[in-house]
């Protein structure tokens, strides 16, 4: 089946085109009942008819555009399907933006086009499941199958070799590997040295050659690329880097130079949009909601003892830069003018500061360091800046944990590392955090916040 793979994109295609059709049709009829439309002979009016010429026109040129019709094996359906939204969507709104310039929106019911819309986007993801599960049961019986070859010996080669070999259903099979050690593979059949390749893949049908090996053997990853040049066959490598410390690792390109990227911030783009907007709208709400609790703490601050209500102490956030964090003062002051990292226990707050601390009350003001920009809800806590600078040479990937903002609240608070707990432990954890971020992930935090954080017995 493998040499129908040009077919069967171009079937994919017509199915395609067809669904963007049928579904403007379809949604015609189904809306023709209810709605005022214009009067018509054949099978719709000719304004209609024309916005569907010209979808299929926009999708025939935007949906090669994203790569819908790339190879998709191996790759997750969530991808696929965000790239179908993402192609359909722009098509969509390209047609409406030709409306506006041709100034005809209001010939067209706002109803038939949502119903279009989401009628395509189904039959669209729709398809692509029930291609998705044809191709399983053909792979899983042998056929649709990709051969590779690996070249390398190590560790990484035998993890790639066990991961392909679990998941029959992406239709890979892994004829052997090439190696100039005298090492073997778990079911995998050692196919000669390095010199051996070129020969092995002109008299064998081999369609990808993966090169495991570690980036220190880029001399060697050289010539086997250009030995390679003179085969048919497509060459992925897949880098040892096991070594390293890797965060939110991933392959982009800068000006059409490919970029392996080994650790960055996951606040870019979209993500940064994101956490914008779940910051400043919670931040926002949080504080209209809880006021007259922080007015009533203002005023048990303030009578409890001499001084100001906030207590202001400079902190460490996002690439380093340095703000004021905010609390309500929970112990006299000038009493922290000796600067030493944690010994919670050893603090004298004051009474009205006590049940501010063992609450986490404390910690309210900090929702106005979010909505002025300076921290975010959930994030790694913030250190004070003499602590930064002691951590980053102390603790293995201290300071990796700003690449993103700072929260009031973080994934290793959540686990009870905080206060006098190990920072070790707490820096992995918010390194994880760093790794995994998503917006669900924040609002996973955030309900776990409200059912641990108040009631736990060491501060923020």
């Amino acid at each position: 089946m493998r040499e129908y793979a040009t077919l069967l994109v171009i079937l994919i295609k017509l199915l395609d085109w067809s669904l963007i059709v049928s579904g403007g049709v379809l949604s015609f009829y189904l809306l023709e009942a209810s709605k005022n439309f214009p009067t018509y002979q054949g099978l719709m009016p000719s304004s209609y008819l024309n916005a569907l010429g010209i979808a299929f026109l926009l999708s025939a040129w935007w949906f090669p555009a994203f790569n819908v019709y790339k190879s998709w094996r191996g790759e997750s359906l969530f991808d696929e399907v965000r790239t179908l939204l993402l192609s359909w969507g722009v098509s969509m709104v390209a047609l409406l933006v030709f409306m506006v310039f041709t100034k005809t929106t209001t010939e067209f019911s706002r109803h038939w086009l949502g119903l279009w819309f989401g009628l395509v986007f189904a039959g669209l993801v729709l398809s692509r499941i029930t291609l998705r599960l044809v191709l399983r049961y053909l792979r899983k019986k042998g056929l649709n199958q990709r051969h590779i070859v690996l070249v390398g010996s190590s560790d990484l080669t035998a993890q790639v070799a066990k991961r392909v070999q679990a998941s029959d259903w992406m239709g890979l099979e892994i004829t052997g590997f090439f190696s100039d050690e005298n090492n073997t593979i778990d079911a995998l059949n050692p196919l000669g040295d390095l010199s051996n390749i070129v020969d092995y893949v002109e008299q064998h049908d081999v369609d990808q050659v993966w090169l495991t090996l570690s980036l220190k053997e880029m001399d060697k990853i050289e010539t086997i690329c250009r030995q390679l040049h003179s085969v048919s066959v497509e060459v992925l490598l897949i880098p040892d880097i096991s070594s390293l410390r890797l965060l939110n690792h991933s392959v982009s390109q800068i000006d059409g130079m490919p970029v392996i990227n080994m650790s960055v911030s996951p606040m870019k783009g979209t993500n940064a949009l994101v956490k914008w907007l779940e910051d400043k709208l919670l931040s926002a709400f949080i504080l209209l909601l809880i006021s007259p609790l922080m007015l009533l703490i203002a005023l048990a601050v303030k009578l409890s003892s001499p001084g100001s209500v906030f207590y202001r102490q400079e902190r460490i956030s996002w690439n380093g830069k340095r703000f004021q964090m905010l609390k309500f003062r929970s112990m006299p002051v000038d009493s922290d003018k000796n600067i030493v990292w944690g010994h919670a226990k050893s603090k004298h707050p004051t009474r009205v500061g006590q049940f501010l601390r063992k609450t986490s009350l404390d910690e309210l003001p900090q929702f106005i360091n979010v909505l002025k920009g300076d921290m975010s809800i959930v994030g790694p806590r913030p250190e004070r800046t003499v602590f930064v600078e002691q951590f980053k040479h102390e603790i293995d990937c201290y300071m990796q944990k700003h690449l993103v903002q700072a929260g009031i609240t973080g994934w290793a608070q959540v686990n009870g590392w905080r206060g006098d707990t190990c920072l070790q432990t707490r820096v992995k954890y918010d390194l994880y955090y760093v790794e995994n971020w998503s917006l669900w992930f924040d609002l996973k935090i955030i309900v776990m916040t409200m059912f641990k954080v108040f009631n736990h017995e060491e501060a923020i």
